[in-house]
Formats: structure tokens, sequence, C-alpha cells
């Protein structure tokens, strides 16, 4: 489980909640939008390791 924050558990969109890549001669294909999550060093249960945090995990300062 890739891109998902450690702390309040927020994942990428899924494909109802998607959108559309619309290119250049206007075709549509389906394309998901990603979370705004970064990898940073945390603290869970004693143990250092860099995971996933959203941004908004990391401005309110939440803790594991």
């Amino acid at each position: 489980m890739s891109r998902v924050c450690v702390i309040c558990g927020k994942g990428g969109s899924d494909r109802a909640c998607g959108g559309n890549n619309v290119s250049h001669s206007n075709r549509r294909t389906r394309r998901t939008f990603g979370v705004n999550v970064h990898k940073v060093k945390v603290e869970i249960d004693g143990v250092a390791s860099k995971q996933y945090v959203c941004t908004k995990c990391l401005r309110s300062q939440k803790n594991a």
C-alpha cells in the first residue's frame, strides 16, 4: 500500500471521483487524482522510520 497517509489513512481517490485526461485531439481517458503526501521521518511506537504523511497532518502536527 503506497501513497497512503500512515496517520489518518487518507489515500488516492477511486475511479468514481477521478476525471479525464484530455489530449490535444480532445480524446478522453480516465485518470485518478493522487493524495498530497510527503515522505517524512516519523516515530511510531518508539521506532523511527520514513513514512508517507499527508500535508494536512503535517500542518496540524498530528501524532501517530
